[in-house]
């Protein structure tokens, strides 16, 4: 990546110049979600990648300053896996491992995607491996094994997908909304209460099964 793409990015993330280390340069920004994997915190946020990390990264200065930055260094990544949940058909996840901690990033398929060629290119050009030792001898310590790549199919119930969720709350409203306009043209309560009540009950279910899912 260029010079000048490098400091496009730093530019367009408030506080992030404060936060790279030295010869650390920025080469992808995604919106996204950072799932840290150790204390099942989501935060959303930006994904940033660069040639000695990838990180969650979220910062502002009002009303309360506030930062955000969760990373893994390029160099001790083992693992790198893009899953596809069922019914999620327009969002992917990109899981990170290290061997001791697994972090997840979820975004559009296109920016996972793109995440994704980006991390393992990364990684080839700035995080030594052992395959490399012969051509640039390297310490024991300084040594490692390349991580591995994969595609994953993962499946999920219907009923507790993202998708039906959404399907639920937005049903929920409108059942709600058409209650209340019969309720007003009828004039009588019993015309629309009934919808009501039920798009009540399901505004209430899809927001406990999200709970449940954020746990």
């Amino acid at each position: 990546m260029s010079q000048s793409q490098a400091q496009k990015i730093i530019k367009s993330l408030k506080g992030l110049d404060k936060q790279l280390q030295p010869d650390e340069q920025p080469l992808l920004d995604i919106p996204g979600i950072w799932d840290n994997g150790k204390e099942k915190r989501s935060e959303a946020g930006d994904v940033v990648l660069t040639n000695q990390r990838v990180f969650g990264f979220y910062y502002r200065s009002f009303p309360r300053e506030y930062l955000f930055l969760d990373a893994i260094p390029l160099a001790s990544i083992k693992r790198v896996t893009l899953r596809q949940k069922s019914f999620e058909p327009l969002f992917r996840e990109l899981s990170i491992s290290d061997g001791e901690r697994t972090v997840y990033v979820r975004s559009s398929r296109a920016k996972i995607e793109e995440l994704y060629r980006a991390l393992r290119s990364a990684i080839e050009e700035h995080a030594p491996t052992a395959s490399e030792a012969f051509e640039q001898p390297q310490t024991t310590e300084e040594r490692r094994e390349a991580p591995s790549y994969e595609r994953q199919e993962v499946s999920a119930k219907f009923d507790t997908s993202p998708l039906a969720i959404t399907l639920l709350f937005a049903g929920g409203i409108l059942l709600e909304v058409i209650g209340v306009i019969l309720w007003s043209f009828t004039g009588s309560p019993q015309a629309g209460l009934s919808l009501c009540f039920a798009g009540f009950i399901a505004v209430i279910t899809a927001i406990f099964v999200q709970r449940q899912r954020a746990r």
